[in-house]
């Protein structure tokens, strides 16, 4: 089963986004489970590596790593990578740049998808 997850939440300030993350890990470690998510408008900045957060306190690109560790596939949206200042390198390496072309290509060949 192919699960696609499109993030349009900050990394920081709500719990949406860290949940709609949680819950992408979750789905990963399952068999026959492949997980895709699609990071759009500010849910572009969860996939920024090294992220300094403190003590305790959640790191989202740790947790997209652990998406892709699982054979997860994370996309960005590169125009909204464009509008705040986000260039590939600020990435983590289980993060790439992605279009809407991209995006109308997961949604066609998932079997779910979940919107945050």
């Amino acid at each position: 089963m192919t699960t696609l997850m499109i993030i349009n939440g900050a990394a920081y300030g709500q719990d949406t986004t860290y949940n709609a993350l949680g819950l992408a890990v979750a789905l990963s470690k399952r068999d026959g489970v492949t997980v895709q998510v699609f990071l759009m408008g500010d849910g572009v900045t969860a996939a920024m590596d090294g992220q300094k957060t403190p003590d305790g306190y959640y790191k989202l690109d740790k947790m997209l790593s652990a998406v892709a560790a699982h054979g997860g596939r994370i996309g960005c949206c590169g125009t909204c990578m464009d509008a705040r200042g986000i260039t590939d390198a600020l990435l983590t390496g289980a993060a790439k740049r992605s279009t809407m072309e991209d995006l109308a290509d997961w949604i066609l060949a998932a079997e779910k998808v979940l919107v945050f």
